[in-house]
């Protein structure tokens, strides 16, 4: 599960932004106490920051370049201030992107799905991921048991899947979760596929001596 700074000191809308996206499966951490944004960075780690330019005692663009001096981490500015010459010192402050308010939620939710894709489903394309006895060549998109010679070749899809999983063990995964790695530019993934995708992955997981490798969390999402 993908964690998600959010850093706006309007109440409602910090509420309204955060129901919305934990229904896509994020976990949000709100912020009430604007003057140790960069303490609250350090403590929550998250994997993408929401970032207002409008706060209280220090502006967006300052927390920005302080978060920029200890991490790359993906960042998107969310601001009512809508000039060009805004957006330009967002950007050239480190941000990812830079959306205007008011805005549709389903924008921010694919946004933050396409930096996530880009950021964390590739980055890591040539290291090789182990699981107790089973081995996951990343970047040849192979699985094998590591005392055995067999090896299986997964699909793109079962790549993203897996990885995800991996990358969360004794973490549950929402279906939103993995419906979004799955979701390409110009597709988006249905329940349905997700649910072919998985039952694919753990068939060829199976074959090589590893049961109930992938559980399911009944109404929640699918857990190593």
């Amino acid at each position: 599960m993908y964690r998600i700074l959010l850093v706006e000191d309007d109440i409602d809308l910090s509420k309204e932004i955060a129901l919305a996206l934990e229904k896509w499966g994020f976990k949000v951490e709100l912020i009430d106490d604007f003057e140790v944004v960069l303490d609250e960075f350090m403590d929550k780690k998250p994997d993408v920051v929401l970032l207002d330019v409008n706060l209280p005692l220090y502006n967006g663009f300052y927390w920005c370049e302080k978060i920029r001096a200890i991490s790359n981490v993906p960042l998107i500015f969310l601001s009512s201030r809508d000039s060009d010459m805004d957006l330009i010192m967002g950007i050239n402050n480190g941000a990812d992107d830079y959306i205007t308010k008011p805005f549709s939620i389903d924008i921010l939710v694919t946004k933050i799905n396409g930096i996530i894709r880009r950021v964390y489903n590739y980055s890591d394309s040539n290291s090789i991921l182990y699981c107790e006895d089973l081995m996951f060549d990343v970047g040849k998109g192979i699985i094998k048991h590591k005392y055995k010679d067999k090896s299986i070749e997964l699909t793109k899809n079962e790549i993203k899947i897996l990885t995800l999983l991996l990358k969360n063990k004794n973490r549950v995964v929402s279906r939103e979760s993995l419906m979004m790695t799955l979701w390409d530019n110009d597709e988006f993934v249905t329940d349905n596929a997700l649910t072919v995708n998985m039952n694919r992955l753990r068939s060829k997981v199976k074959e090589l001596g590893f049961d109930d490798f992938i559980k399911t969390k009944k109404g929640i999402g699918y857990i190593i």
